[in-house]
């Protein structure tokens, strides 16, 4: 049950609608893990979770996708994210963001991008490719990043470039250093 209810908790100041998002999200990844008898369960309720909360709600978060504990959605209206993404614990996603691959010169699809622990991310996003973004970082409001995202960094623009270094990683520095 506290699988379920894990981003319960780390919602209550956003909204109803974030809170009922990521329980549905929840209860569907542990519905995927059904053996097979059981799997018409599974497939009636993804039915029910894609319509409820990508078509009413307005939020694609494939029930496949891997997150880590603790995702905290900030107005949740617009968010695209697709389903080979890996994001972390601890995370923050703000309104019309997009994360997914991209088309290659070649005409193949990249990978997506792989998001670390604790990463703040502003609203109107596009993070594309086959990228990592760090520990810690933090992706300016309206940002396309592109390229990986060291521990840390403070990226913004378009294309994101590094604004500054957080004080966490600073103080790390210190530490190892000292």
């Amino acid at each position: 049950m506290n699988d379920i209810l894990q981003d319960w908790k780390i919602n209550q100041d956003t909204s109803l609608k974030s809170r009922l998002i990521l329980l549905m999200f929840r209860i569907a990844q542990k519905l995927g893990d059904l053996p097979t008898p059981f799997s018409w369960i599974s497939k009636f309720y993804f039915g029910i979770y894609l319509f409820i909360v990508d078509w009413l709600l307005g939020v694609e978060l494939p029930w496949n996708t891997q997150v880590g504990t603790k995702l905290k959605l900030h107005h949740a209206r617009g968010l695209v994210i697709n389903h080979e993404t890996i994001i972390g614990n601890n995370c923050i996603l703000r309104h019309s963001t997009t994360i997914g691959n991209k088309k290659l010169l070649d005409g193949s699809i990249s990978g997506s991008p792989k998001i670390g622990n604790n990463v703040d991310i502003g609203a109107n996003v596009v993070i594309l490719g086959e990228i990592t973004i760090d520990d810690d970082a933090v992706i300016g409001a309206g940002s396309v990043v592109v390229k990986d995202v060291p521990k840390g960094a403070v990226v913004a623009g378009n294309p994101a470039r590094i604004i500054r270094m957080t004080n966490k990683t600073m103080s790390s520095v210190l530490v190892v250093s000292g």
